[in-house]
Order: structure tokens, then sequence, then C-alpha cells
């Protein structure tokens, strides 16, 4: 018979994310405005009598196994599963042996919906729930531990939005300098439309490039000017270095403060009573425009799957996650299913998606 405390098992499920505001802006301390979408990820698992950790993944026709305390060597450096485990193990948790488990989900894979984070904000709650120590995290601390084994602990070059966004559920504020705040909000948003341009995408090499890019940026301004942060510099601050940067690199500047400043304005909008759903169309256009202008991280079908949606009534939208391919969505109160079937004309594959919760524990 296992040993650990809870021998009936359990099933954890997560949600995908949508980033409304404050794209590729986590990882450089900025704020972002993400949002949990009502498609989701579940790991069922029961404990077993022997050390061997079990995963099947029937959605990739994939499995993973490994024993309980094995360490992530070279080879399995993005292993998440064993990554979590070593991360709740530095905090002080310890499992009486392994797990046979499943994981399912209907969040797009490797399209910028967070399916990854997702999957490791439930791995984490699942393994504290089963430990000896029995434990029920807050969204906030699975969170924190999910970001440690999905960043910190094997070198992701994301920041920590997705598995906030997972672990907590709804739509929120968080900002992450010069500490870590998270703000619900409850805005009154209808449905959105997640679109999967289907197209596969490098997200660790996007988000390091486009991140170094900023990163080199930033260090030549603060040569100029010690003082310089991307928290507190303004349009007119960019205007008065213009002289020690060149023509592309103004341009990245200018459009990573003007999206931080969107992020500001949308929080604005969102703590409304009432608010008003045309200008939050506006903000996410505008928020796409320098993402595709800018950054450069758009497609040409993203972009053709966009206008679809735009011209079949959607109010506002935008490419969502690392870019490259991936997902984009739309905000839709009204003509919803006409706008999702806009979008499979376009060559994607639509979801309505709301609002959701956060990480949820069920006995199986």
């Amino acid at each position: 018979m296992s040993v650990g405390k809870n021998t009936s098992g359990i099933a954890v499920s997560t949600p995908g994310r949508i980033c409304l505001f404050g794209e590729h802006q986590d990882y450089l301390h900025l704020p972002v405005i993400p949002c949990a979408i009502s498609l989701r990820l579940t790991i069922e698992g029961t404990p077993r009598r022997d050390s061997l950790v079990h995963l099947s993944l029937p959605d990739i026709g994939s499995e993973v196994s490994f024993q309980v305390g094995q360490h992530i060597d070279q080879s399995g450096k993005r292993d998440f599963f064993r990554s979590a485990m070593t991360v709740l193990a530095k905090h002080g948790l310890s499992f009486p042996g392994g797990f046979e488990c499943t994981v399912h989900g209907e969040i797009p894979i490797r399209a910028g919906a967070s399916s990854s984070s997702a999957m490791v904000v439930a791995w984490i709650c699942f393994l504290a729930s089963m430990s000896d120590q029995h434990i029920t995290l807050s969204g906030e601390d699975c969170a924190r531990y999910a970001y440690e084994a999905e960043v910190l602990e094997v070198g992701g070059a994301g920041g920590m939005m997705d598995q906030y966004a997972s672990a907590c559920g709804g739509v929120f504020f968080l900002t992450s300098y010069p500490q870590i705040s998270l703000e619900s909000l409850h805005p009154t948003l209808t449905s959105f439309v997640l679109g999967d341009s289907c197209q596969p995408k490098d997200t660790q090499g996007l988000l390091s490039s486009t991140k170094q890019r900023v990163v080199s940026l930033v260090n030549t301004l603060s040569r100029h000017d010690s003082n310089f942060s991307l928290q507190s510099a303004t349009l007119d601050t960019a205007e008065e270095l213009a002289s020690h940067l060149r023509a592309d690199e103004y341009r990245l500047l200018r459009g990573t403060l003007r999206n931080r400043d969107i992020t500001y304005q949308a929080l604005d909008l969102l703590r409304q009573p009432i608010m008003n759903e045309r200008v939050f169309g506006e903000l996410l256009n505008e928020h796409h425009a320098i993402l595709r202008d800018v950054l450069c991280i758009s497609t040409p079908k993203i972009e053709k799957m966009l206008t679809a949606a735009l011209d079949a009534g959607a109010y506002g939208g935008k490419i969502n996650g690392s870019g490259g391919g991936g997902c984009m969505f739309v905000y839709a109160p009204e003509h919803t299913e006409r706008i999702a079937e806009a979008i499979e004309k376009a060559g994607g594959k639509s979801y309505i998606v709301n609002v959701d919760t956060g990480v949820r524990i069920e006995s199986i």
C-alpha cells in the first residue's frame, strides 16, 4: 500500500491564458494584464507503491518516466516534471513514493496560450497535495514555485505572467518591480475568440532574441544616463536620448515605452465600474500594431486572421504570446460565432472563450 497522506488520488486543472496588455514586457520587469481563459489542462494521478513517476501525455502521444529524486541532466534540462519536484524539495516537501498520472487538455499546444505553464502549475499543485506534508498551496504560491521550476531552475527566457495567470485565474494587473504585486480586476468582459494559426513557433528563441535587443538597448542608454530605467523613462526621455541610438533602436525604445503606457491606460479602463468596450478594443489594436511593426513578431497568417475577425465585427485584437506563429485573439462581445467562422475561413482554428478561474483541485 502507498504510504502518502492522500491515497485516493486527485485531479488538478488549470486554465490557459491570453495576454491582454504587456506582451513582451513581463521579462523586462514591466507590468502586464493577463486573462485566464476557459480552455483548461488537467492532471489526474494516484500514488504508486514504488518510487517511479510515470506520466502519460496522450495529447502529444508521449510519456515521461523517472524515479523520485532523480536529478535533471543536460539532455533533460527543460524537463519541467523533474524540475518541479526539485523546486518543491528545496522548499521542504518530500514524497512517499511515485505517481501514476495522465495529462490532457484543451489548450492549444506550443501556440502561445500558456499550455506549458498551465501544466507546470497543475503539476506543482498536484505534487504539493500528494506530498508527505499534504499541502494545499495558494494560487500565488503555486505561481511562485512554478516560475522557479519553469524559468529559474532550467534557465527559461520568460517572465512570470503565465504562471500567475494559470494559478490565480481571472483578469489581473501584475507588476514584478520593485517587488511582485498582483491586483485582481473585475471588468465586465464577455466573449473572446482565440485563433490558432497552427504555425509552429520557437518560443524560447523569440523570447531570448527580443529580450536581448531591449536589454542591449537599456545597457547602451545606461552608459549615457546612469538613472535610466524602463520603469520611469518617458517618451520625452526617449527623444532626449535619440542621438545616442540608431534609428531601429530608437523605434524599439519608443515602442517598448508606448506598450508600457498602453498597459497603464488599459488598467485605468479595466478599473472602471462600466468599461468602454470600444476603447478596450482600440487599445488591443494599438498594442498589436507595435508588436507587429516594431517588435516584428506577427506573421502574414496571423494578420489575415485578425483582419478577417475585425471585418466580421470584433472590437479589437492582437497576437498572443511570443509570436512568430501560434495564436491571436479578438474581443468579440457581438457576432461571436460569425467571428469564429471568419477565423476558420482565414485558415485558423477558433475557440470561443471566456474569463476563467485559476487552479482547481478535485478528488477522483
